[in-house]
């Protein structure tokens, strides 16, 4: 008797985690069908101010990064993750079980903030993006952090004579363009802001934040500048100076497969 209870017990649990995993499912396709569901965002980017200011009746959770928000997809606490595509798509190689949805949407331009009115900073930022490009020392990095294989090869650190320290802001936990390797932090924006140290005289410091506490570091002096896939919006002009744009990217949804 006790174990046919046993069994019915067994069944009836089976049957409860079918029917609740079978409820956990969520259908999303496209921008659109955001709408009402849980969405994941990295605090401060502009997958968050996208989310807000477009996707209706969603419930917006905010993350410090987009690896801590994987771990909510994928114990089902989110329906989807609103990120950049680069990052994104090292999140899904890292997590078998999740993917990024073939959609893009809301195109962004990358550039580097300075304090407002200092023009010597950012004039001299803005060479060094030129040089780059037209030397061909951009196209080289866009090959070592975002090769097609995958296999990115970190350059050797620009070296620099500057004895002044140039404080560089940035939120190391947005690969490629800014994450940790071993104990130091790497990526594109970190390579680049070598070059702009080197090009203004000074030595380079890497100072790792939260993401959503950079500008306010900016304004504060605690750093000189800031590095960090950061969108210049129209927002963030009223608070900051942003260089020229250095990269174009993409939004995209990242859901449980």
């Amino acid at each position: 008797m006790k174990r046919i209870m046993f069994a019915v017990f067994a069944a009836l649990v089976l049957f409860g985690v079918l029917s609740c995993s079978k409820k956990a499912q969520v259908n999303i396709a496209s921008a659109e069908d955001l709408n009402g569901k849980k969405i994941g965002c990295q605090a401060g980017t502009t997958g968050e101010i996208y989310v807000q200011d477009n996707v209706k009746g969603a419930t917006l959770k905010s993350f410090k990064t987009g690896m801590d928000a994987a771990l909510d997809l994928k114990n089902g606490a989110i329906d989807a993750i609103v990120l950049d595509e680069l990052p994104a798509k090292e999140i899904v190689k890292r997590n078998r079980d999740l993917k990024v949805l073939d959609i893009r949407f809301a195109t962004e331009e990358y550039a580097i903030a300075v304090k407002k009115g200092n023009t010597a900073l950012l004039d001299s930022i803005n060479k060094t993006i030129s040089v780059m490009k037209a030397d061909g020392t951009y196209e080289k990095l866009v090959k070592a952090f975002m090769p097609a294989d995958g296999a990115i090869v970190v350059p050797e650190a620009v070296p620099s004579n500057g004895s002044e320290i140039i404080k560089m802001g940035t939120n190391a936990a947005f690969p490629p363009f800014e994450y940790i390797e071993g104990t130091d932090p790497v990526g594109f924006d970190v390579t680049m802001s070598q070059l702009i140290a080197r090009d203004f005289g000074k030595k380079l410091q890497v100072v790792d934040m939260a993401f959503d506490g950079l500008i306010a570091a900016l304004q504060s002096d605690a750093i000189d500048f800031i590095a960090a896939g950061m969108t210049a919006t129209d927002e963030r002009r009223k608070n900051v100076d942003f260089s020229e744009p250095y990269y174009s990217s993409n939004q995209v949804i990242i859901v449980r497969k």
